[in-house]
């Protein structure tokens, strides 16, 4: 397996304090997709919101088969299938120290 750590960024530094009602229902299927990937593909470490002081992020932690890429699933999101803003930086861990 290789381990990827993605961040998202919100559509502006204010995000999400000021979170509008369609941001809310895209987050939410932004979630429901990344738990599928979790539960049904086992693709998924953790993910979700953090509250960092110079800006809030989501985080992303991905365990792919050698030869995956990151890519097209972060293409699938649907926050960023929205084209309203949202956009992923990711890169390959170095080294995953797992719970033994």
């Amino acid at each position: 397996m290789r381990y990827f750590v993605c961040k998202l960024y919100g559509p502006r530094p204010s995000f999400p304090v000021d979170i509008t009602p369609e941001e809310t229902a895209l987050m939410q299927v932004h979630a429901k997709y990344w738990r599928a990937q979790m539960e049904e593909h086992k693709r998924v470490v953790v993910f979700g919101p953090v509250a960092d002081p110079a800006g809030a992020y989501g985080i992303l932690i991905l365990q792919l088969p050698e030869g995956e890429a990151p890519e097209p699933l972060l293409h699938d999101d649907p926050v960023i299938k929205a084209n309203r803003g949202f956009r992923f930086d990711c890169a390959p861990m170095i080294q995953a120290v797992l719970p033994t």
